[in-house]
């Protein structure tokens, strides 16, 4: 166990300051200068595009990994993980829809009706996220009608305006 360089008490290995006397310690100065890439390209490098893909349809929380994979530098080439990044954000936009614009139109209807007919649809998409998991993680790629055209255009246009 180290000491600390002005009083001399015992300081954890990792400490950047003696708990006793507060004097700063100079071997974690540079554990904490070490270089380091971009932040959470470590965590990316051990994920496979396949998994990748799988990721942006767990619902609810998709959206978050497909976010994360199209913001990164390691997927950035990689069209099958973007397809997919696109296509799972717009099953999130469309639940979205369906719980806020969907449910404010048709709630002149009544509640039953709403929850109805929000709760049909709410189904299918959820529906639509397990199929798109299972789908994914067996390795086929599945365009779903209008999402799909949407996130082939988006892959595309970011193509285009990077080339």
């Amino acid at each position: 166990m180290p000491f600390c360089t002005q009083c001399g008490t015992s300081v954890e290995p990792v400490a950047s300051f003696c708990a006793t006397c507060g004097a700063r310690q100079p071997g974690a100065a540079h554990a904490a200068q070490a270089p380091r890439g971009e932040p959470g390209e470590d965590y990316l490098k051990s994920i496979s595009p396949s998994t990748a893909s799988t990721l942006c349809y767990v619902p609810f929380a998709g959206w978050v990994a497909a976010l994360v994979f199209l913001a990164s530098h390691r997927f950035r080439d990689n069209q099958q993980v973007r397809f997919h990044a696109f296509q799972g954000l717009y099953l999130g936009v469309a639940w979205l829809l369906v719980d806020i614009a969907i449910g404010v139109f048709i709630g002149f209807a009544g509640v039953a009706a709403r929850r109805a007919i929000t709760g049909s649809l709410k189904l299918s998409i959820l529906c639509g996220w397990i199929y798109m998991l299972f789908k994914t993680s067996a390795g086929e790629t599945i365009r779903l009608p209008f999402l799909g055209e949407l996130a082939e255009r988006s892959v595309a246009e970011q193509s285009s305006s990077r080339g």
